[in-house]
């Protein structure tokens, strides 16, 4: 049976969409099952379009990720940005409360000081920061 590997990451412009394809691809060639938010889950806009009421809007996303996380064996945390996403960072919790393997993809070279992230976060993912797509493979 595959692996499946949540991928949490900021989706709100199209370099970040691109970038997280990019993720997906190679864990697809690596023979991994992947739920990619952006394409598998629910997008807050579009739900809005279709006049679903705000709150049932948030709800249907919330209780889609989180099931999405229970059934994956990893979760891929997209590193990148000022600061990492704050969805992304929620679903990294989920995932560790979870006993779920955890691992960083950071190719930004901003840190929160002095070359390191935020100590909650390494935590989480056990140190283990992939600095490329394809430095990923040597964490799973």
């Amino acid at each position: 049976m595959k692996k499946r590997v949540y991928i949490a990451g900021p989706l709100f412009c199209q370099a970040e969409l691109d970038f997280n394809l990019k993720v997906d691809a190679f864990l697809n060639e690596l023979g991994f099952e992947t739920f990619l938010p952006q394409r598998d889950g629910h997008l807050l806009a579009n739900l809005i379009v279709d006049n679903e009421p705000k709150y049932n809007a948030i709800k249907k996303i919330f209780d889609l990720d989180v099931e999405e996380i229970r059934k994956s064996d990893i979760l891929i945390f997209i590193m990148d940005g000022r600061v990492p996403d704050e969805g992304a960072c929620v679903e990294l919790g989920i995932a560790f409360s979870l006993h779920k393997e955890c691992i960083g993809l950071k190719t930004d070279s901003r840190y929160l000081m002095d070359s390191l992230d935020n100590p909650l976060i390494l935590g989480c993912i056990k140190g283990q920061v992939a600095k490329s797509i394809p430095e990923l493979k040597k964490f799973l």
